[in-house]
């Protein structure tokens, strides 16, 4: 997981006529738990949405007056209308502790049934992976390049001895579905395209 670092300053007081303060001064009211205590902080709004509307999971080095802590973000709010964040739960990371984090979904591959009209349908752009720190991955990749019309690939595959995914294991994440116009023999399609290929190399 890609780690980027974030400078806090720490709040003395706290409530909402001090919170409102902090948001007047163009900075968001923040806390990071996980071991035990809470610690109140605010950084520079600026600062916090490089990180917040990035595609990106980040692991997150918070440094408040000094103090350095690996964290992820695990809750936001925002404001109704404007969508301003006006509040960020941090959780501050432990080596031997799992954590649930959402990690976005990348397709890769060629897919046979998309080549022969079949039509792509991506159900998740996310999945809730439960895992200890050092094995959060980036993103879940998942490998199409064996699809054909009709074929799916669930929840239950892309699960690993280290990664435990939350989401029903019947799930569907990604599949094909017939099109109009679609092949209805792919092996043969496929073998077609690959006899062309190699009559071009003789060329």
């Amino acid at each position: 997981m890609k780690k980027v670092s974030l400078s806090g300053s720490k709040r003395e007081n706290v409530g909402k006529k001090d919170a409102k303060a902090v948001r007047n001064a163009k900075r968001v009211p923040c806390v990071v738990y996980g071991t035990g205590k809470q610690t109140h902080f605010s950084v520079k709004h600026t600062d916090l949405e490089k990180i917040v509307f990035n595609k990106d999971i980040f692991n997150i080095e918070l440094d408040i007056n000094g103090e350095k802590v690996s964290t992820i973000i695990q809750d936001m709010q925002q404001h109704p209308v404007t969508d301003k964040i006006t509040h960020i739960d941090f959780l501050e990371l432990q080596a031997d502790k799992k954590v649930k984090v959402d990690i976005p979904v990348v397709i890769e591959g060629r897919s046979p049934g998309v080549m022969n009209g079949g039509r792509l349908q991506q159900v998740f752009r996310k999945l809730t992976v439960y895992a200890l720190p050092g094995d959060l991955p980036e993103v879940m990749t998942v490998d199409i390049s064996e699809l054909k019309i009709g074929m799916s690939i669930r929840v239950s595959a892309l699960a690993t001895d280290s990664i435990q995914l939350l989401n029903a294991a019947n799930a569907v994440v990604v599949s094909v579905k017939m099109a109009r116009g679609a092949e209805e023999n792919e092996e043969e399609v496929v073998a077609v395209a690959t006899e062309e290929d190699s009559t071009e190399g003789e060329a």
